[in-house]
């Protein structure tokens, strides 16, 4: 089984997503045959290296709400992510262009530490206030996940991997995908959000037990596609 998972490294959703996807996964018969590989989507291409300004009222601009509104989604993700181990400090978050990050990603995935590297650099930049679009965090996070420093370089002073993740944003418009995190499992199921541990376990478990050529259908999570507080942040 192949899982594939559209998101962006500066997403909550998608931080407390994996978390809740390697519980479903730990839980999971058979887990040992399960291929998992992230996938870019950039939320908002257009952002520059480095953001200045408060995460609350970026948060507010972007969904148009107002600043108080928009603390009590930042308080519910919180303590939804505070549920599930993960610290977040939105005073403390730098945002910025997630493109190279990406890049970054696709040479983990082909040293074999993608998943680590994906979680280092969520926690980077939700947890730690890691600058997370400028080379000098990123290549401090990638080289704690054991990847070689001058590769790490190389990828990063060049346009290694570009491709691939302009790839990976094509195939997600294909599918339609405006939020994330999505998960599609073996090309044919999609659910998207950062759904409970249950529901990510029980769709792994179904797309097991159907015919490889059914016709791809999704359990998509009910969301306002404006709102970063219900299990998916969207496109901005």
């Amino acid at each position: 089984m192949l899982v594939e998972i559209w998101s962006d490294v500066v997403c909550p959703w998608c931080a407390i997503g994996k978390v809740r996807f390697e519980h479903a996964l730990g839980g999971l018969d058979g887990r040992e045959d399960v291929a998992v590989r992230y996938r870019s989507f950039q939320l908002d291409p257009t952002t520059p290296a480095e953001v200045e300004g408060r995460y609350v009222d970026r948060l507010a601009t972007k969904y148009r709400t107002s600043t108080a509104q928009a603390q009590a989604m930042i308080d519910r993700m919180t303590a939804q992510a505070a549920a599930e181990g993960l610290a977040f400090d939105f005073a403390a978050a730098r945002p910025g262009n997630t493109f190279d990050a990406h890049r970054l990603l696709h040479l983990a995935a082909d040293r074999g530490v993608q998943i680590a590297l994906k979680g280092r650099l969520l926690t980077g930049y939700l947890c730690e206030g890691a600058a997370i679009g400028t080379h000098d965090a990123l290549r401090r996070l990638a080289v704690d996940v054991a990847l070689d420093a001058a590769e790490v370089d190389m990828v990063l002073t060049g346009d290694a991997y570009a491709d691939d993740v302009r790839a990976d944003e094509r195939q997600a418009r294909a599918y339609g995908i405006t939020g994330v995190p999505f998960f599609v499992i073996d090309h044919r199921y999609g659910v998207s959000g950062a759904q409970p541990t249950e529901v990510l376990r029980q769709a792994m478990e179904q797309a097991r037990v159907d015919a490889p050529g059914s016709t791809a259908r999704g359990a998509h999570a009910d969301h306002d596609p404006r709102a970063c507080a219900d299990g998916t942040c969207a496109v901005a």
